[in-house]
């Protein structure tokens, strides 16, 4: 099948969204790299988290409890959650201020860990994701899977939007579009399917100057149950 221009998908999402100015209001920029490199450890630590724990659950019920997170957990500060032994993190994971799951509470020190060894080879966690070049923001989806924990599938991803890291993701829609048009093939999480996800969004991102997260967004209002 050959793969549509992006300007054929931007004139289905504009006519489906009320038109160009209406569709370009719904449209979200991602930060720049002097922005995210702004972003302190301790923040990047607190998302990933928070997108774990919204795994699974309606994400409304860990925003209610999150202020109760940041204050068991010291804010997320890297250096503090490595100086916390074992036994306290079965301890945190009793607290009725959070949301009480050991498994994802001890997701936090591993995920600690990891921005700690990347701020030691970067100068800060930030950096790093700052630097990565969006062309393989894959290979960014694909660090973290390997050397975090629970950030696989859709939550790294999420967690990397959420900071505002130029990433286009697997939602319904954007996935449903990819598999329509015979880009993804397979698995939704498998190598293949992202490294050609990737190679379609490069393409499009060359014919159109535009941020992945515009191009994923401008997907997601082209096909779908979202006419308005």
């Amino acid at each position: 099948m050959t793969r549509e221009k992006f300007n054929q998908i931007y004139t289905r999402a504009a006519e489906r969204k009320g038109g160009d100015i209406a569709l370009e209001q719904r449209l979200s920029t991602p930060l720049s790299c002097t922005e995210l490199q702004q972003i302190t450890d301790d923040r990047w630590l607190a998302c990933l988290t928070q997108k774990i724990f919204q795994c699974g659950i309606r994400w409304q019920v860990v925003r209610n409890k999150w202020d109760g997170f940041e204050k068991v957990f010291f804010g997320f500060d890297i250096e503090k959650m490595g100086l916390i032994p074992e036994e306290m993190w079965e301890r945190k994971a009793q607290d009725p201020e959070i949301i009480r799951d050991l498994k994802k509470v001890m997701t936090i020190p591993d995920n600690a860990n990891m921005i700690h060894r990347a701020a030691i080879e970067y100068g800060s966690f930030a950096n790093m994701v700052a630097e990565w070049p969006e062309q393989d923001i894959v290979g960014l989806w694909l660090y973290l899977k390997k050397h975090g924990k629970r950030l696989g599938g859709k939550t790294g991803a999420y967690s990397l939007r959420a900071m505002g890291k130029d990433s286009f993701l697997f939602t319904k829609d954007v996935e449903s579009y990819l598999r329509h048009t015979g880009i993804v093939d397979g698995g939704r999480d498998t190598l293949k399917s992202w490294r050609n996800a990737q190679h379609a969004f490069n393409d499009w991102q060359q014919e159109s100057g535009r941020s992945l997260t515009e191009i994923s967004q401008i997907i997601a209002y082209s096909v779908g149950d979202n006419r308005v």
